[in-house]
């Protein structure tokens, strides 16, 4: 009995303890400096869940401000800012200004466009009727922030962007523009898994895309089980699991260079939102699939839209450019487990398996990315 005793005493100390490890052998790792300038005008809430996993990785591998101070989540971005309390729908945003241009520029490290579909009206005015697309209060890929684009590739600075920048609201000036920066080129559609296409069983279903089904096809919507929506303007696809679908979530599959430059795995299920781009003359580090059985395939045909389609692409040679061509930044992370060194070998505790949760692809694929990629850098110009 006693000895029983003693060795869960052993174990309890044991795990009492390894937090506390864990947060002193991230407290003496080594600051490392680096400038760098979100931008996200997609933040409706006070989560700001569209950048707050990457500041996530900045604080677990000690990124710092050149003052050597943390990355705020709430503080540290460029964007569209909610003011407290909410209940007054008070507002604010940071804008990059012409004047700021060329200083930014020269300045910066890293230049991270995480989102800038923005923020609309029934977006920020909570309980009112929905539809696809209400008034703009702010958003979109401005001229100035093309601009920023632009001077920083000129001066070989790290960039990374991400699904719909190029996407309404922005113009179509400055994204075309944009595309020929980068040599890539969105085709105009974008979807999204749902777990369920039941409307009255899914209450996180867009409302828009309903009425929009029944318009171009002139039946009622009758979709019960889980699937793919894509979308293109007024045109809609939808692939329903087992109807037309062998596998219901996209996967992203990794080639054998990605995999080895940035320790990623060769697949992982993808449940967000994701565009179809055509990659130019850019590398490939990943591509998306959607899992299509006969009936699907003859309907992506039909609507040219390719079934294998780039998901991250690095422009070629000494250039330091990303694109992640899904909404690979939206992922909920609790923003304490940061300061604890080798949480994500808790991997096995943090991760749910269902097809619509992302937390495997957060942990398994988004961390080691973007870790990878802003090591790289760090080493590139700190010899």
């Amino acid at each position: 009995m006693k000895k029983s005793l003693i060795a869960f005493i052993v174990v309890l100390v044991i795990i009492l303890a390894l937090p506390i490890v864990s947060f002193f052998r991230w407290t003496f790792q080594p600051k490392k400096p680096l400038k760098i300038l979100i931008l996200d005008k997609t933040v409706p809430t006070l989560e700001r869940d569209k950048h707050r996993s990457f500041n996530w990785i900045l604080n677990h591998n000690k990124y710092v401000k050149t003052n050597k101070r943390r990355y705020s989540y709430k503080k540290d971005y460029m964007g569209f800012y909610p003011l407290r309390p909410l209940r007054e729908k008070q507002w604010d945003r940071k804008v990059i200004r012409l004047s700021e241009v060329l200083n930014l520029a020269d300045s910066l490290d890293v230049l991270f466009y995480t989102d800038t579909y923005g923020v609309y009206f029934n977006d920020w005015y909570k309980g009112l009727s929905k539809n696809r697309r209400s008034r703009l209060i702010d958003g979109g890929l401005k001229s100035n922030d093309y601009l920023l684009l632009k001077e920083m590739k000129d001066r070989n600075k790290l960039i990374m962007a991400e699904y719909n920048i190029l996407d309404y609201p922005t113009s179509p000036l400055d994204r075309d523009k944009t595309e020929t920066l980068f040599g890539i080129s969105w085709t105009e559609w974008a979807g999204k898994y749902f777990e369920s296409l039941d409307i009255l069983k899914n209450p996180d279903f867009p409302p828009w895309i309903v009425p929009l089904y029944e318009k171009q096809y002139r039946k009622d919507w009758s979709f019960k089980k889980s699937g793919i929506v894509i979308v293109k303007g007024n045109r809609i696809v939808v692939l329903e699991n087992e109807t037309h679908l062998e596998i219901e979530v996209p996967y992203i599959y990794t080639t054998t260079y990605g995999q080895e430059k940035f320790d990623l795995p060769y697949r992982v299920n993808f449940p967000y939102w994701f565009e179809v781009i055509e990659s130019g003359e850019n590398n490939v580090i990943a591509n998306f699939k959607i899992h299509t059985n006969e009936v699907g395939d003859s309907i992506l045909y039909s609507n040219m839209i390719r079934e294998i389609f780039p998901a991250i692409i690095e422009q070629p040679g000494e250039n330091n450019y990303y694109y992640f061509a899904g909404d690979f930044t939206y992922n909920p992370v609790n923003n304490k487990t940061a300061y604890f060194k080798g949480i994500e070998k808790l991997e096995f505790l943090l991760v749910n398996n269902a097809p619509g949760n992302g937390t495997r692809f957060y942990w398994s694929y988004y961390k080691p990315l973007i870790t990878s990629i802003l090591d790289n850098y760090y080493q590139k110009i700190n010899p």
